[in-house]
């Protein structure tokens, strides 16, 4: 007999997070296929997102469970994952010289991401700069393409997880498409730090568990937001770990990022970290995030 998705909302309900998060991740395989299968009604689909979306946010389980959990959020729909033109996709912030801006709570995800392609992102010249649409013509892989032919991406392609993979060419031509920008370097190092200087969005110290870095040994992205402590007081999530982000700012012929990711140690999670690299530069943990001014 197949599993029931309703019943187990409604046993779940009863677990503590961690038991729950344990229950949801043994179950998770046999219930990404019943989502294909189309078995499960809108109600209980979002009654499951909304329960889901508790035990991310909870920070309770083990991270191999926790992965897996908001591996299938992201499948069954995450309703965190909101478009650019809504409010709650933004943190509002006030520069200590009180000019105001804007920053994404969330790196820019895999669904927001094939939005604008699908959109016609990638054969829109307006949305590119002059030397990303000349990249772009040359290139044989762009990221549509990296993902379609790749079968080992799958689980870095998750809708809910940050899109990584996109050249800086891209970053801008997507933020481009939302109507916003990449943040300014003096801006992402001040959304993590605020004024109180903080070195870490928790503060101090490092510490484990706190971060999706090279330490935890994921080995992948995650969904946003699984590393509840990665978070600012304002509530931007994954500004220390996850994927690394560039930003719009140029040093000569590269771009600034930020390298805090998966696949990095806990030194470059610092608020300063700083690295730089080509605009045509692609790798499994570099994304981005948006900003505008407020």
């Amino acid at each position: 007999m197949g599993l029931d998705v309703k019943e187990l909302i409604a046993q779940r309900e009863s677990l503590s997070a961690g038991d729950a998060v344990a229950a949801w991740a043994d179950d998770a395989a046999q219930i990404a296929s019943i989502l294909d299968e189309g078995a499960v009604d809108s109600a209980a689909r979002a009654q499951l997102a909304e329960q889901l979306v508790g035990l991310v946010e909870s920070g309770e389980g083990a991270h191999g469970d926790r992965v897996v959990v908001g591996q299938l959020l992201g499948k069954v729909g995450d309703p965190r994952v909101v478009t650019s033109d809504q409010a709650d996709y933004w943190v509002p912030l006030t520069l200590k010289s009180g000019d105001n801006f804007a920053i994404g709570r969330f790196p820019v995800t895999n669904k927001e991401y094939r939005a604008f392609v699908a959109d016609g992102g990638y054969e829109r010249r307006d949305l590119w700069t002059d030397d990303g649409w000349a990249w772009l013509q040359d290139c044989e892989n762009p990221w549509p393409v990296l993902v379609d032919v790749n079968p080992d991406v799958e689980d870095f392609v998750v809708d809910n997880q940050p899109v990584v993979g996109v050249s800086w060419y891209e970053a801008q031509a997507f933020a481009n498409w939302a109507g916003a920008r990449l943040p300014r370097w003096y801006e992402r190092v001040f959304a993590i730090r605020g004024l109180e200087k903080r070195p870490y969005p928790w503060g101090s110290p490092f510490g484990e568990g706190n971060a999706n870095s090279k330490e935890e040994v994921i080995e992948r992205p995650v969904a946003v937001g699984l590393f509840v402590r990665d978070t600012t007081p304002e509530g931007v999530r994954d500004l220390a770990g996850n994927a690394g982000e560039w930003t719009s700012e140029q040093a000569g012929d590269e771009y600034l990022l930020h390298p805090g990711a998966w696949d990095q140690p806990s030194l470059a999670c610092w608020a300063k970290a700083l690295t730089s690299s080509s605009p045509t530069s692609r790798w499994a943990a570099l994304g981005f995030r948006l900003a505008k001014d407020a």
